[in-house]
């Protein structure tokens, strides 16, 4: 019997011993997710080794460039929590005037998409985890205490809702029976006192707010959260005279706020992702662009374009402007004659 289990253990490592040879390690589910996660979305512009130079894209962005994710001096200067709030962070406008009001701790470049509203919180730290491992260290953050936190979390929130509300359908009860003995003691209706049981009723609603919140939370975690959701036609009709001051908003966002130029180009200019934008408003529908920028993985499940969480007068904004790029064919731009002084 010792033997069998003597050879089963040699057979073991013997497999794992080959994964190492050619996957550099027995990775954990978690660690080949965040390696995955991190070539479909993230080495196109950081490389696959994390080093500057070496993501196909990485030379036509614009600067800054893409960080050194390779660089322990530096990478180890941030806690995996800064790592994960730049890959789920809401984006900022960056802007001279009329942008956003940018603190010292916030990361403001609009070329580094997130991932907040595109991939699940799990995976995010997937991916911060596979980040760790280009530097050389590990993930020091205990993802599987955050979901028993969260799932506790749901316990309580759940047991405190149920409480809330026993408690307000007995106030409720008594109220109506008091209102019942009124009735029957003066011989005429009386109503029932609501407000004898009205701090209840603010009980179990803010309690059921709580639970509701947790419930969100834990889906969060372990869910996309763009995954099932629709984006309805948008009423994109505008006044004239707003369409000019729509436009220049919309191309002051692309650039300074969601960091399109990162992974599309205009003119030649731009990230090379995603497809030339010259003649936009030629190719692409107003309607089609809009819910596009809203949820794209609801209109394309295999795009590497992340959902960027844009509002709705953002989304607007965006898609007025993409409208008005109508750049001639190339084809058509070299048959033109050249005009003589």
């Amino acid at each position: 019997m010792r033997g069998i289990r003597l050879q089963a253990m040699t057979t073991v490592a013997g497999v794992c011993g080959l994964i190492v040879l050619l996957a550099g390690g027995c990775a954990s589910e978690q660690e080949r997710k965040g390696r995955e996660l991190y070539n479909h979305y993230c080495s196109d512009c950081h490389g696959e080794s994390g080093r500057q130079n070496e993501g196909f894209n990485w030379s036509a962005m614009p600067d800054p460039k893409p960080k050194d994710l390779s660089n322990q001096s530096e990478m180890s200067t941030f806690k995996d929590e800064e790592i994960f709030a730049t890959i789920s962070r809401d984006m900022l406008d960056t802007s001279e005037e009329g942008g956003d009001e940018i603190g010292d701790d916030d990361f403001a470049v609009p070329t580094m998409p997130t991932f907040k509203y595109t991939l699940s919180e799990e995976e995010i730290w997937a991916i911060v985890g596979h980040v760790r491992t280009l530097h050389g260290m590990k993930l020091q953050f205990d993802v599987a205490a955050r979901k028993r936190s969260l799932e506790e979390g749901l316990k309580a929130a759940q047991a405190k809702f149920e409480q809330a509300k026993l408690a307000y359908e007995e106030a409720e009860r008594k109220a109506n029976e008091e209102a019942e003995r009124k009735s029957q003691a003066l011989n005429q209706d009386v109503e029932v006192d609501e407000s004898s049981y009205a701090d209840e009723l603010a009980a179990m609603t803010q309690a059921k707010k709580e639970l509701e919140a947790a419930k969100v939370a834990l889906d969060n975690f372990t869910t996309r959260p763009g995954k099932g959701v629709t984006i309805p036609r948008p009423d994109l009709t505008t006044p004239p005279q707003e369409v000019e001051q729509l436009v220049e908003r919309g191309k002051r966002l692309y650039e300074n706020k969601y960091g399109c130029n990162g992974c599309h180009s205009i003119g030649g200019e731009g990230g090379k992702i995603g497809p030339p934008l010259d003649r936009a408003g030629f190719r692409l529908n107003p309607t089609w662009i809009y819910r596009w920028l809203k949820n794209p993985q609801a209109m394309d499940v295999t795009t590497r374009m992340p959902a960027l969480g844009l509002n709705d007068a953002d989304a607007k904004a965006v898609t007025f402007y993409l409208g008005t790029l109508r750049a001639p064919k190339a084809e058509a731009v070299a048959d033109r004659p050249v005009e003589t002084p």
